[in-house]
């Protein structure tokens, strides 16, 4: 096998100024680099972005003077060059420029600004979100003074062996890029690295530049060029050549190939072209829970979700495959049933990568490229897609047959015949599900929900289903929410809560009614952590810990609910709420929240407080470890159980 060329990264292209004529402007570090990211550009496909559409920002000690001066000196107001956005919690804050950047294809992203110290550490969780998902967002946290006047700040990490470490190295694990700006002449460096790592596909994610509070208003005098509009073009990397008449054989010699649609093929714009191959190839398609939406739910190659959350049909269509076309795809342990999934003996993998780590898992043959280029190119053969290549009719019929089923289940989920009860949460989707276009989008990262969406929902477009299930991190939905709005402000947008993530993070609320961003927010009461309760029950931990009661007199957490009001905590942020006692009700609620133009929320409690009812079990296996030894006879039980499944458990070599 030859070893493909890595992608190209981007390449800015600037207009050089003759030396002669060169000049310099005088600014702060933090006014300069505010001036150079108002003028950075992605383009691909002809179309130019904004690289960095706006920055968000708290400020205190850390950033107050620098940044913070630097934002209101640019301009306020909607035309600014850099326009800024109040937050209320810096890891909500890097969820938002998140979300932004998810629905605006990776091309553009925003800037996050926090002071030193707590202000700088709350951002972790965000870049870790970020990264793990290739998503862009620049980070630009305070530091302490790098000339050391006063040495140790206020909120300044002593590390008794390492006098140059502060708070913001946590972020260096999290980042794709780190620096630390400690002279004004070390930005021009690092402002132009960030920029190339943000634009490029195969690197992107968190990209933190460490801004010591002196260093940021310190001036300098920077040239002119610093400040040149710069245009960062995202190109579409071919298939080796090599490689890509190996993937051409290994396709015409399969009998029961299937087709895994990850994140990357949104990401590259790709749907038509997996649309018009799987329509020449007659190869099913599954999704991960990034890839849903890839073909829309009703496309005759579609067979739904696949792995633990994943429908009977396409987990059934991935044991007995003998070649698995990865488009995109990091193939993570949900994905793949923990290394249980696909089963065939002859099984081979196809990865379709713009990044070469994850191109080359699985141990498959590995297409280093865009997926939308190296889809065409693997349907371009002269012949015919993929020289011609179409699977047996009977394995069309199988497929379709089996899909047909499992939409008779998801009917049954979502069926409520009785308008006066109280409804299961699959009811609620199904109220939503009988109600939404494929303008709306959805938003969801934690709980049970994301289980039940991936097996059920029905996605009508290519970026209605967006849940973020990379990093699942709770209080993710909300502001990323917020950021969507921002970046399609013209579609009804939905942030699905559970009562555990509503808690978590819900003070972006206040956001979003400060910038009439209409977001609806649907907000799932059910006591407590219902899906790591079916977790910890599978796995013998009978569901410890994971309720919202009262304590008993036994001292467990079994007493009644507690008396919590997320509505009234929704409404006291500023959001307009309805409650909903029932199915009725809901689907009133949900119509009404869907025309509304400013923040509204729908409350809802579901029936069955314990658990999670009504859809189907999962198809797939999922590797939590088990106590290998307990007295509980629950633990002992699931133990024996475990063991069963890790039996089937195998590498791909």
């Amino acid at each position: 096998m030859t070893t493909p060329t890595p992608p190209t990264p981007p390449t800015p292209q600037a207009t050089p100024t003759p030396q002669a004529t060169r000049t310099t402007r005088r600014l702060t570090v933090a006014q300069a680099l505010v001036t150079f990211l108002s003028r950075q550009y992605s383009e691909r496909d002809g179309r130019r972005h904004r690289l960095i559409g706006a920055t968000w920002g708290i400020f205190g000690h850390g950033n107050v003077a620098g940044i913070g001066q630097a934002l209101l000196e640019s301009g306020t107001g909607p035309d600014a060059p850099m326009p800024y956005y109040q937050g209320r919690n810096e890891q909500a804050m890097v969820h938002a420029a998140v979300g932004y950047a998810r629905q605006s294809r990776r091309l553009s992203a925003h800037a996050v600004t926090t002071s030193i110290g707590p202000g700088a550490t709350n951002l972790v969780t965000g870049a870790a979100l970020a990264t793990v998902n290739r998503l862009p967002v620049l980070l630009l946290p305070g530091d302490v003074f790098a000339t050391r006047p006063a040495d140790p700040v206020l909120q300044q990490l002593e590390v008794f062996g390492a006098g140059d470490v502060s708070v913001n190295d946590a972020l260096r694990p999290v980042s794709r890029y780190f620096d630390r700006i400690t002279r004004p002449e070390a930005l021009i460096p690092a402002a132009l690295q960030a920029m190339r790592v943000l634009s490029d596909p195969a690197e992107t994610g968190a990209v933190t530049l460490a801004l010591p509070q002196d260093v940021q208003a310190e001036a300098y005098d920077w040239p002119e060029e610093f400040f040149a509009e710069r245009v960062w073009r995202v190109a579409r990397p071919r298939p080796d050549a090599d490689a890509l008449a190996e993937a051409r054989r290994a396709l015409a010699a399969a009998c029961r190939p299937l087709i895994v649609a990850g994140g990357g093929v949104h990401h590259s714009e790709a749907e038509d072209a997996l649309r018009a191959f799987a329509d020449a190839t007659g190869i099913p398609v599954a999704a991960t829970q990034a890839g849903k939406g890839s073909l829309p739910h009703d496309h005759p190659c579609d067979v739904g979700a696949i792995g633990h959350t994943g429908t009977a049909t396409a987990d059934e269509l991935a044991r007995t495959a003998d070649l698995v076309l990865g488009v995109g795809t990091r193939w993570t342990d949900f994905t793949t049933a923990s290394s249980t999934l696909f089963q065939n003996p002859a099984v081979r993998f196809l990865n379709v990568n713009i990044a070469s780590f994850d191109a080359h898992k699985m141990a498959g043959l590995a297409l280093v490229a865009d997926a939308r280029a190296a889809l065409g190119e693997l349907g371009g053969d002269p012949g015919g897609p993929a020289g011609g290549f179409c699977v047996e009719s009977s394995y069309q019929a199988e497929y379709r047959a089996a899909k047909e089923r499992w939409e008779s289940r998801v009917t049954a989920a979502y069926a409520a015949d009785d308008p006066s009860a109280r409804p299961t949460q699959t009811q609620v989707l199904g109220a939503l599900d009988a109600l939404v276009t494929g303008d709306d989008i959805l938003i969801n990262a934690a709980g049970s929900l994301p289980g039940d969406l991936h097996k059920l929902w029905r996605a009508r477009s290519a970026d209605q289903y967006h849940v973020e299930y990379g990093y699942s991190c709770m209080g993710y939905e909300i502001p990323a929410a917020i950021g969507v709005g921002m970046a399609a402000p013209d579609r009804p947008v939905w942030a699905l809560v559970g009562d555990g993530t509503y808690l978590m993070n819900p003070t972006e609320i206040v956001t979003a009614v400060q910038e009439n961003i209409p977001v609806k927010v649907v907000i799932l009461q059910n006591h407590g952590y219902a899906s790591i309760g079916g977790l910890s029950e599978s796995v013998g931990s009978e569901r410890f810990g994971t309720a919202y009661r009262h304590r008993a007199p036994d001292g467990t957490y079994t007493g009644d609910p507690l008396p919590v009001d997320l509505a009234a905590n929704a409404a006291s942020l500023g959001l307009r709420v309805i409650r909903a006692k029932t199915i009725g009700d809901l689907r009133e609620a949900l119509a009404e929240a869907r025309a509304a133009t400013v923040p509204t929320g729908v409350y809802v409690e579901t029936e069955t407080a314990d658990t999670v009812s009504g859809p189907p079990p999962a198809q797939a296996w999922w590797d939590v470890p088990v106590a290998e030894t307990a007295t509980r006879a629950s633990a002992a039980r699931a133990r024996r159980e475990y063991e069963r499944h890790i039996a089937a458990r195998r590498r791909h070599l």
